[in-house]
């Protein structure tokens, strides 16, 4: 899985190749990264050169992906989410229209497992609307606003394609 590290505005490319290895942009480097007793310390070494940081989440309540990282007596705040994190936290933020027709559309490829609406139900704010298993994990998509299901476009068991309408809220 890839995850898309943000430090100091600099989007950098993550994935974990195995235990020694990590690509960050395509380029890999061979790592070593070791918890230094009961402390948020951490020995790392890359390629060969030595460094130790310290390691803690930030205290920014409601930020479970942010992270501050002391290393070599400069303090970086980190944040690090996963393709699917990103995917849906970009989907969530998408405006939405409070009138007229709302398209849901699938924030990643998956497979639907369940339609808790059907046509001409009303839904509230939050409502699940869809079931969507996608890398193994159900994200459940909900009504961002209150409205009437008009169209419901998939079937439980049908798999979809990023950006694929789901169903249609007016």
């Amino acid at each position: 899985m890839k995850y898309i590290t943000t430090i100091d505005g600099h989007e950098f490319i993550v994935e974990i190749v195995d235990e020694r290895r990590v690509m960050v942009d395509g380029v890999t480097y061979e790592v070593d990264f070791d918890p230094v007793g009961n402390q948020p310390v951490f020995s790392l070494i890359i390629d060969g050169k030595s460094y130790e940081a310290f390691v803690y989440r930030s205290e920014n309540e409601g930020q479970q992906n942010d992270w501050q990282v002391l290393m070599n007596g400069r303090l970086f705040p980190v944040n690090v989410e996963d393709e699917r994190e990103k995917r849906l936290r970009a989907a969530a933020r998408s405006r939405v229209v409070e009138r007229g027709e709302f398209l849901l559309r699938a924030p990643m490829p998956g497979l639907i497992v369940s339609i808790p609406v059907s046509d001409g139900q009303e839904v509230s704010q939050g409502d699940v609307l869809v079931v969507l298993e996608s890398m193994k994990m159900q994200n459940e998509l909900k009504a961002p606003r209150e409205g009437t299901v008009r169209r419901v476009r998939v079937k439980a068991g049908d798999s979809v394609e990023q950006r694929q309408i789901l169903l249609t809220i007016v």
